[in-house]
């Protein structure tokens, strides 16, 4: 389960959430049987801790939001889109080590 600093972004909150921050935002596009998905969740809430106040950090379910993640040409999952000021500044598909996320996020501060 996701910690309590990791948000829920769906199709119907996506722009004010996410677009609309004012501060970068990691965007991790899941679902539930995605076993990489699963290998990252972990990686998810770390960083979401460790940068609470300087990058929001949410996921969004693909099976229950499927506009969003066409918006943003997400084909295989896990997706992690770095939007910063309604932007994309980065994208990045596949699990990921950690040291790979945090290069990720510096991109943004």
């Amino acid at each position: 389960m996701a910690s309590e600093n990791v948000h829920t972004f769906t199709d119907d909150n996506f722009d004010k959430e996410v677009l609309q921050s004012d501060i970068p935002v990691l965007v991790d596009f899941w679902a539930t049987w995605c076993a990489p998905c699963k290998a990252i969740a972990p990686l998810i809430d770390t960083v979401a801790s460790e940068y609470e106040g300087r990058v929001k950090v949410g996921k969004v379910n693909v099976d229950d939001n499927p506009a969003t993640p066409g918006k943003y040409g997400v084909r295989g999952i896990p997706t992690v889109i770095l939007i910063k000021d309604g932007k994309v500044l980065d994208q990045v598909v596949g699990a990921i080590p950690k040291a790979q996320l945090e290069a990720l996020i510096n991109k943004a501060l």
